[in-house]
């Protein structure tokens, strides 16, 4: 089964939410519809991104995933921009190229 994932740009968080709740709330969206492989939280050049990694039977599907995954994000925090990603032969690769 191939391997995609949402990176999310995170913004500012909502009123009364603490920043250690996205990741694991991003994690858990992905976990009600999909293996979840990995996620992760990184600083990028002074912005937060998380990455969540999970395993989908084809790309239309795996958008299904993102788009909950980012929808249930963005009512945490200010998702600023995203993007899903399918593993092919060791790259990220967009995934209906």
């Amino acid at each position: 089964m191939p391997s995609f994932r949402v990176t999310m740009s995170i913004g500012a968080l909502r009123p009364g939410i603490a920043p250690g709740a996205i990741l694991p709330a991003a994690a858990s969206a992905a976990r009600e519809l999909a293996i979840v492989e990995a996620s992760d939280l990184a600083v990028v050049a002074g912005e937060a991104r998380i990455t969540v990694r999970f395993a989908a039977d084809e790309a239309e599907i795996a958008e299904q995933i993102a788009d909950h995954v980012v929808a249930v994000t963005g009512q945490l925090a200010t998702v600023a921009r995203w993007q899903i990603t399918k593993r092919v032969k060791g790259a990220w690769l967009p995934p209906f190229a």
